[in-house]
């Protein structure tokens, strides 16, 4: 596990997303060699289309991975996160991956990682709690968990939401692994190395 040299502790600006760019690249050079796969851990995918580039093995983003499984999973999908800057960064992210169409909404709730660490209970009911304004106010079927800082909470969101939520720590997990072990990737990649959904 390779954790960025430099840059901030949680993105909560482009400028801090532009940063993480370069710090992925760094780490990923720094630890390349012996790597089956890469597994970039923050939810905006930062440097994903160069690292796809640069990487001889399959580099898979969290944020990737789980729109992939929600739009495999329901023609509507949302996402909640945290920080208030994320919702246009991620919905940007959406078109350039090919899913803008299935993305109905994305929620911000002010509680980051580290704070859903300190108080997972908390983090629990204001992640329900959007969850749930996700199914009724958007239309969603499926809800996407992003962030590293989520993980392992999405069974308890579901059961307080009553929706299907994905946990996009372990989607990516899933996909890494599966790549990793040889199978084939789930999306075709475009010119420049931005994956589209296959068909």
């Amino acid at each position: 596990m390779a954790t960025g040299r430099f840059g901030a502790h949680y993105i909560l600006s482009e400028a801090a997303f532009a940063i993480a760019e370069h710090a992925a690249i760094d780490a990923w050079a720094g630890h390349a060699q012996g790597c089956d796969a890469v597994l970039l851990a923050c939810f905006g995918d930062p440097g994903l289309f160069a690292l796809r580039e640069l990487s001889p093995v399959p580099v898979v983003g969290l944020a990737e991975a789980s729109m992939f499984a929600a739009a495999q999973a329901a023609e509507r999908f949302s996402i909640v996160t945290g920080g208030s800057r994320w919702p246009p960064m991620l919905e940007r992210l959406a078109q350039a991956l090919g899913y803008g169409a299935k993305l109905v909404g994305t929620r911000a709730i002010e509680i980051t990682g580290a704070q859903a660490a300190a108080d997972p209970q908390r983090a629990v009911a204001a992640l329900a709690a959007a969850c749930r304004s996700a199914g009724e106010e958007d239309g969603a079927e499926v809800v996407i968990l992003g962030g590293a800082g989520f993980a392992g909470l999405g069974a308890r969101v579901a059961a307080l939401a009553g929706l299907h939520v994905i946990d996009s720590v372990a989607a990516a997990a899933h996909a890494a692994a599966a790549l990793a072990s040889g199978a084939p990737p789930p999306y075709a990649r475009s010119t420049g190395g931005r994956p589209t959904p296959s068909t």
